[in-house]
């Protein structure tokens, strides 16, 4: 049963995992409900929260906190894409002191339309989605 997997990889993780992937599905529920319900102007707004520099290694932070992300979103029964993970992972970066910068992105369809794209970076490098970022224009980037 995948349930019965899910659960005992979940009772194999340390408790700093555990936690993590407990602040990603609550930070992806949200982020979720704001998408759906607000303004994206407010939407940054709730992720947006002032980051103050803490001790410790950036790069593992990181890290767990994009991990954390990655796996609850790709379990959670609603749809997560870019703009989820995104404003997700923006979010719980800065709650640790990390200034990331959420950036977004928007290109024409060549049959009509628009698609748009979000992706976090910190001090210039890829956090996630900056892979898929290529050929969107950033129109936006926030704090």
């Amino acid at each position: 049963m995948r349930v019965a997997r899910i659960f005992r990889r979940f009772g194999e993780l340390s408790w700093r995992e555990r936690g993590s992937l407990g602040e990603a599905l609550f930070a992806l529920a949200i982020a979720s409900a704001a998408i759906r319900l607000l303004p994206f102007r407010h939407v940054v707004r709730l992720a947006r929260k002032p980051a103050r520099p803490r001790a410790g290694s950036d790069a593992e932070r990181i890290v767990r906190a994009r991990w954390a992300v990655e796996v609850v979103a790709a379990r959670v029964p609603w749809r997560t894409v870019c703009f989820q993970k995104g404003v997700a992972l923006h979010g719980m970066l800065h709650r640790r002191g990390i200034a990331s910068q959420l950036h977004y992105g928007a290109k024409m369809e060549p049959r009509g339309g628009m698609k748009a794209h979000v992706w976090v970076t910190f001090r210039g490098n890829d956090v996630i989605g900056g892979a898929e970022a290529v050929g969107f224009p950033c129109l936006a980037t926030y704090e």
